[in-house]
């Protein structure tokens, strides 16, 4: 499948990572279990492309600053070499994968002509635009969400909203519903199933089966409404990003 993501025009880019597990529940592992890395909580990473309806990349690992920054290093793999708009919700682990992978290396200026220079740090290039949906909770529901501009400007993020086909307002409405779409087709993501996965690498490939069939086996729906903004149908990814994938593949 990896085939057909190559240099793929990606414009507007939102994270997410939903939960699942291996083996056993982290509540539920015993003493002699706790040293298998593998065992207990796996999240999967997902960037979805709200235009295209399209999964960029998805990584399955622990909730880790290292699952993150393999995740955005995905993303640029199988991108062009524009920076997409980038939204997610308020994890931190997001903010410094995006300097991992997009970052430039910043020197500040020695004070005085003596002695070494400051450690080098990673900056956002100026063309790197990302905001946050921030929630907040009270008693386990969410009672406030508001936006934060992490990377760019307001009038950056204002600029590529306006020119979204998907989005008019910072969200992950688009990628929480992939989610959902995943834990429906997949059953291995249910939360409450016994149906799960005994090994990390047997998630992972029953997620690129699910993924397959999800992108090229069901018809091509051609959106018969166009966008208010903009005058042209939206097609599914197969049109777009699988450019070698006109016919469905077959289920048998």
């Amino acid at each position: 499948m990896l085939c057909l993501w190559q240099h793929l025009p990606v414009t507007e880019c939102q994270l997410d990572e939903l939960w699942s597990f291996v083996h056993t529940k982290e509540q539920n592992l015993f003493v002699a279990k706790l040293g298998c890395e593998t065992y207990g909580d796996a999240w999967v990473w997902v960037a979805f492309a709200p235009t295209w309806r399209l999964v960029v990349a998805f990584v399955v690992g622990k909730r880790t600053q290292a699952s993150a920054n393999l995740l955005l290093e995905r993303v640029v793999h199988v991108t062009d070499d524009r920076i997409p708009f980038f939204t997610s919700d308020q994890l931190a682990e997001y903010r410094t994968a995006l300097l991992h992978v997009y970052g430039q290396w910043y020197q500040p200026a020695r004070n005085g002509s003596r002695g070494c220079f400051p450690k080098r740090w990673r900056v956002a290039p100026p063309d790197l635009v990302y905001a946050q949906v921030v929630e907040r909770r009270e008693r386990g529901q969410v009672v406030e969400v508001t936006h934060k501009v992490v990377f760019g400007s307001a009038e950056a993020v204002q600029t590529c909203l306006e020119a979204s086909a998907a989005s008019s307002t910072i969200n992950t409405s688009f990628v929480e519903r992939d989610n959902l779409t995943l834990r429906q087709q997949n059953r291995r993501l249910t939360r409450k199933t016994n149906g799960f996965s005994k090994e990390l690498s047997w998630l992972e490939r029953h997620l690129w089966l699910t993924l397959a069939y999800y992108h090229f086996v069901p018809p091509t729906p051609v959106y018969e409404r166009s966008w208010p903004r903009q005058n042209q149908p939206v097609e599914r990814v197969q049109r777009v990003a699988g450019k070698r994938s006109r016919r469905p593949w077959p289920q048998d």
